[in-house]
Order: structure tokens, then C-alpha cells, then sequence
């Protein structure tokens, strides 16, 4: 059994300004976004230049953070948000919905793809592989902040997080790192090492992603205040995860069935 470390969520504190582990997390996000995006340009044939990644990835942010902090304030804390409007610019407090999120940046890469000429799909293409470890990075800022855990266990690697109980838990916060982090990263990297048919890498994005966060919402605690929506196990992750399975096997399927040649590089 474990117990949680109690980590100080401040990183560097100097008198009233505060760096929070949470936000370095998120820089921590897009700069790995920006390197692996320079190294994804030195491949031979790409059609991305070094020069592009700095403005794909200010689109990417700002859709990311915008979408992600509405996207948690709509879906997941309404309640507070009309108690205290404020709450939704303290994002250093944490609550960012992953979902959310992903619309915010699917319209930010909708505008970027009109800027630079290019269709949604050969943005959203290139753009998929630069993301997991960034969310990984993110769920690691959860682990940190001590929130998501899980439901108790007996595994051997339960933990206990005193905050909330004496009963060791699933650390579902790390089981997300390292499947939607170290491993979503390791295979969608790797299949994008190639030439793919534009949607292919998108639609294996949004299949390994609903795939991973609805196998993790089941040892997962939903959010008090939403609870169980149905049969006392289906999630709010549930709900938004499952239309991405579907739609992520539906691009791939069309992405190599459709006979117009073209391909994401």
C-alpha cells in the first residue's frame, strides 16, 4: 500500500508570486509539443516547415486553454461558475476538461488550416502526435494537485490519500499518465512515422484516446457534484469518451477506403 506524497501544488513561491506545479505543467506541454513538432519537420518528404510549428502550437494553446477551462465550467461546475464567475480564469486551481478542450482546439485548427491554406485534417494529421506526452504532463499536474483519484482496492499499489479517507485507492491520475501520456504517445508516434492517408492519424488519435479514458473511468471517481449518470458506473467520461471510439474507427476506416491518393506527411 502507498500513501500520497503531499505535494506543495506551489513550485517557487518569491513573496505574493506564486508559480504553481500545475501551470509549469502546461509549459511543460507545449514545449515538448514545439520539439517533437521541429523534429517531425526534419523527416524527408514532409511538407511542415520549422518555422510553422511556434504559430501551429499558439493556435493549439490558446484553443486548448480557452476550450478546456469553458468546456470544465459547462460540463463539470456550472454550479460554481454562477455562484462565482471569477472561478473560471483561476485555472491554477485546476479543473481543465479534457474534452472541452480538444473542441477549443479543433477550431483553432480549423482557423489555422484557413490562415496557412491547409485542410483541417492535414492540420489535425500532424498535430496529434505533438499532444499525448502533453498530457501526460497534465496528469501528472492532477497527481500533484491531489485530485481525480480513484475508487478503493486492494492492489497492492493502492494508495491512500488522506484527504479524502484512510482507504487505499486507485492512483487513476498515474494510470492516465502513462496510457494517455507514455503509451498513447509510443504508438500514435510511431504510426505517424509514415506516410498515412489524411484522417488516418487523426481517427487513431480520437480511437486510442476514448479507448484509454473509458477503460480508466471505471476505477475513476466521478466528480461529486455529477456523480454517476446511469447503472451506477456510467461517467460523464463515459459519455463524451464513447463518441470518440466510434468516430476515431470511423475516420480510419474512411481515411483507407477513400481512392483520391492523398496522405498526411
Amino acid at each position: 500500500m502507498l500513501t500520497y506524497p503531499n505535494i506543495d501544488p506551489v513550485a517557487v513561491a518569491v513573496g505574493p508570486f506564486e508559480v504553481h506545479w500545475y501551470g509549469l505543467m502546461y509549459l511543460i506541454a507545449f514545449v515538448a509539443g514545439w520539439w517533437l513538432g521541429y523534429i517531425r519537420t526534419r523527416r524527408v518528404g514532409t511538407q511542415w516547415k520549422a518555422a510553422e510549428i511556434s504559430d501551429l502550437l499558439f493556435y493549439f494553446a490558446l484553443g486548448a486553454i480557452l476550450g478546456g477551462r469553458i468546456g470544465y465550467t459547462l460540463m463539470y461546475n456550472f454550479s460554481g461558475f454562477l455562484d462565482d464567475p471569477v472561478v473560471i480564469f483561476r485555472i491554477w486551481q485546476g479543473g481543465m476538461s479534457y474534452h472541452g478542450g480538444m473542441v477549443g482546439v479543433f477550431v483553432a485548427m480549423w482557423l489555422y488550416g484557413r490562415h496557412t491554406g491547409r485542410s483541417f485534417f492535414q492540420v489535425t494529421d500532424y498535430l496529434a502526435p505533438l499532444v499525448p506526452l502533453g498530457l501526460g504532463a497534465g496528469r501528472m499536474g492532477n497527481f500533484i494537485n491531489g485530485e481525480l483519484w480513484g475508487s478503493p482496492t486492494d492492489l497492492p499499489w493502492g494508495m491512500v490519500f488522506p484527504f479524502v479517507d484512510n482507504l487505499p485507492r486507485h492512483p487513476s491520475m498515474l494510470y492516465e499518465f502513462v496510457l494517455e501520456g507514455l503509451v498513447f504517445f509510443a504508438i500514435l508516434w510511431i504510426y505517424s512515422s509514415k506516410p498515412r492517408p489524411t484522417m488516418a492519424v487523426s481517427g487513431m488519435y480520437l480511437f486510442l484516446y476514448g479507448i484509454f479514458r473509458f477503460g480508466v473511468e471505471f476505477v475513476r471517481v466521478p466528480d461529486a457534484h455529477i456523480g454517476f449518470l446511469a447503472l451506477d458506473w456510467v461517467t460523464m467520461g463515459h459519455v463524451l469518451s464513447f463518441p470518440m471510439i466510434v468516430i476515431g474507427a470511423a475516420f480510419m476506416i474512411y481515411a483507407y477506403r477513400r481512392t483520391d491518393g492523398k496522405i498526411s506527411w
